[in-house]
């Protein structure tokens, strides 16, 4: 993904829900919020999990088959093992298309035409090439994660995507609903803010930021390795993220726990 600080709210979907709808979505906490973490160079994934184990957080994974450090991409055997980990930890997961391909554009056709969209994939052999898909082709992205994913952990992804770099249009959001996809965004106060270069936006300013501005249900959004920042991200601002929100009386819940997308989740499995 790549957006700026200031260009990520305009990408931010859906807007914390009201108290009450909050209140409900992770039992008794009246301050849920959702962390999800997008697939990267997997090379802090292991620090991030131990993490995620000593704070006792569930989360939200959206896969994609990246490029690694280590191994044969992020969806390859090579990080099977971590997955199915994962799996058994009780996280949530959920497709980010399989060669993190961009939405660039839809595509005008006659009145009543089946849509067409603009795309170029970011991964895999094809990458950085531009193509004209329909429909159903960017629908067999979406699933072909989520096919591996439920391959690797034995677990059903939940029906729910996240478009790299949030860049979507409604007829592409319909389009993949009627493919069984809802599209998950993320929240302006969720953007946390890991893939901006450190130089500019160094690990203690994004923790702070963080810690002042997140609201109850807000959609968080981090990965798990970013190739171009200096200064990681994960773990060093992670641990003290949770636990300042906890201490604040936040709870985390994983995506399953969402009241905009348990109804969808119940109607189309996950």
């Amino acid at each position: 993904m790549a957006a700026s600080w200031g260009s990520a709210a305009a990408f931010a979907q859906p807007a914390a829900p009201a108290p009450a709808a909050a209140a409900t979505a992770a039992g008794s906490c009246s301050k849920p919020v959702y962390l999800t973490l997008d697939t990267g160079h997997m090379g802090v994934a292991n620090q991030i999990a131990d993490v995620l184990r000593k704070t006792q957080v569930k989360v939200t994974f959206f896969a994609a088959n990246e490029r690694t450090k280590e191994g044969d991409g992020s969806l390859g055997d090579h990080w099977a093992p971590w997955w199915r980990a994962r799996a058994a930890e009780g996280h949530a997961f959920a497709s980010h298309t399989w060669d993190h391909t961009y939405w660039r554009g839809d595509i005008k056709g006659p009145a009543g035409a089946a849509p067409r969209f603009k795309v170029q994939p970011s991964q895999g052999p094809q990458a950085g090439q531009r193509f004209e898909w329909s429909a159903a082709q960017y629908c067999a992205q979406i699933q072909q994660s989520e096919d591996r994913l439920a391959q690797i952990t034995g677990v059903k992804p939940l029906p729910l995507f996240r478009a790299p770099g949030g860049k979507t249009s409604p007829s592409l959001i319909a389009a993949a609903r009627r493919c069984g996809y809802a599209h998950v965004g993320w929240s302006p106060a969720g953007f946390l803010g890991d893939e901006l270069p450190s130089d500019k936006y160094p690990n203690q300013q994004l923790l702070d930021k963080a810690l002042r501005d997140i609201r109850p249900g807000d959609i968080l959004l981090a990965h798990l390795g970013i190739w171009d920042r200096k200064d990681p991200w994960a773990p060093a601002v992670l641990q003290p993220l949770i636990e300042g929100l906890q201490a604040k009386g936040f709870c985390f819940a994983t995506l399953r726990e969402h009241p905009q997308y348990q109804e969808w989740i119940r109607q189309h499995g996950g």
